[in-house]
């Protein structure tokens, strides 16, 4: 298929006008001016799921932004904190993180001095994860920020009662699915 010069061109320069804008339909810039028909895909569980976790974790990339932690260094800081001297195959593993992708993910906190990796006295082939005094002042803004600014969102826009029941429903599908 041939597209023209002008035809892309006038394509682009209306999904710039657009993009970014939350009343934007999606799709638009594709030649398209309403919202894409989903179908059965707005009745996937796990469709509905992943954009749900887009949505929470745009909300606390929000939050935390002033301290720079993503999702995932905030959940390993949060281990490392509950469980001191692990090693960290038993905190990649525990979080669902693969070895290459975890092993970068803790040079970059370890580069902040927000964690450190220690061998192991037991076994000198692993470290244990252990928590700086810097990482120890960061996780505990870190902690007041999502209490306060992303869980408290979360709470506001489902309720008590919603909240627990949809942490339960999502923690039966994490353990037996």
């Amino acid at each position: 298929m041939t597209v023209s010069k002008t035809a892309e061109k006038s394509s682009e320069k209306a999904g710039d006008a657009t993009k970014g804008r939350k009343d934007a339909p999606e799709g638009h810039g594709q030649g398209s001016a309403e919202a894409l028909q989903l179908g059965e895909l707005s009745e996937q569980l796990g469709y509905v799921l992943k954009r749900a976790q887009l949505k929470v974790f745009e909300n606390f990339l929000r939050c935390m932004a002033s301290l720079q932690l993503t999702p995932a260094q905030f959940s390993v800081l949060l281990l490392v904190e509950k469980n001191p001297g692990r090693n960290q195959t038993e905190i990649a593993s525990t979080l669902g993180i693969l070895r290459p992708n975890f092993v970068a993910l803790l040079d970059n906190l370890e580069s902040r001095d927000l964690c450190a990796r220690i061998r192991s006295t037991n076994d000198r082939r692993s470290h244990i994860l252990v928590l700086t005094d810097k990482g120890k002042a960061v996780l505990s803004r870190a902690k007041k920020l999502v209490a306060t600014k992303h869980e408290s969102r979360l709470n506001e826009l489902l309720g008590q009662a919603n909240r627990e029941a949809l942490i339960e429903m999502l923690s039966k599908i994490a353990n037996e699915f």
